[in-house]
């Protein structure tokens, strides 16, 4: 896809990188609408073929008027990058079911709302393109959180879904996997990521403006996975040809997480 006046919403775009990828389209010549709880107005007050919504996508009504609101402000939508997330809860024993609730709405069904609403639209144009952050967690597993690597898993199975579904129709499909990007959630900012630690040690950190323009270029070839660790890919072939080697690995790993 190409962006040069291309109409783009992504959600999460506060800050971190919901706000690079908003700024890498919008450096392509794609009009963006920011979506985020807070900070999306300022964000998208640089740009100049940009718009912030205040929204929450913890619900299907958030969404639902997300994606109206969007399409009044630009007649219409061609990509919705699902990007919001949030990486809350621990273990089994000692997360409540309100941050399971909360995980799930946010990194699952957020992605299912927006769609059922994007979707009508699409299929009668024949062409549409949904995009979102999953998460390496979601090819593998998160150390130490239960909700996200539950939550990731099912986000990337959506964007699968998605692709095979409806890909003959003309809906694009791209899947975000990174592991640590240098953002608030990874430094246990004010929704700080359990086992940040963990990614911080698994490899390179890399910086949301990097992450972004991976993103871009993945988008502009239709590629579904974007994997800007490339050593997640040889994990994820690791764990479909020997996964118990893989676990052993991910239950050592864990240990010395135990032992600081």
């Amino acid at each position: 896809m190409d962006f040069p006046d291309r109409n783009i919403v992504v959600t999460g775009a506060g800050r971190g990188i919901g706000e690079a990828l908003a700024r890498a389209f919008h450096d392509r010549g794609a009009n963006v609408v920011l979506a985020d709880l807070q900070g999306a107005h300022d964000a998208a007050a640089s740009m100049e073929r940009a718009t912030g919504i205040t929204a929450d996508v913890s619900t299907e009504e958030g969404n639902r008027r997300l994606v109206e609101e969007a399409r009044e402000r630009l007649g219409s939508i061609d990509l919705f990058f699902a990007n919001a997330g949030v990486g809350i809860g621990g273990g089994i024993l000692e997360t409540p079911e309100s941050d399971w609730d909360t995980a799930f709405a946010v990194n699952v069904h957020a992605h299912r709302w927006a769609a059922k609403y994007l979707l009508p639209d699409w299929l009668e144009r024949g062409e549409g393109y949904f995009c979102s952050t999953a998460s390496a967690a979601g090819l593998l597993a998160q150390i130490g959180s239960g909700p996200y690597t539950l939550t990731k898993r099912a986000a990337v199975a959506f964007a699968e879904y998605l692709a095979i579904t409806h890909g003959d129709a003309g809906v694009k499909v791209t899947c975000l996997c990174p592991q640590g990007v240098n953002t608030a959630m990874l430094n246990a900012g004010d929704d700080g990521l359990s086992g940040g630690d963990v990614v911080r040690a698994a490899g390179v950190v890399l910086e949301p403006a990097d992450v972004a323009e991976e993103v871009a270029a993945a988008i502009e070839a239709e590629r579904f996975f974007v994997l800007p660790h490339p050593e997640v890919a040889d994990y994820v072939a690791l764990k479909a040809t020997d996964p118990e080697r893989w676990l052993g690995g991910m239950r050592k790993l864990q240990r010395r997480v135990a032992q600081g």
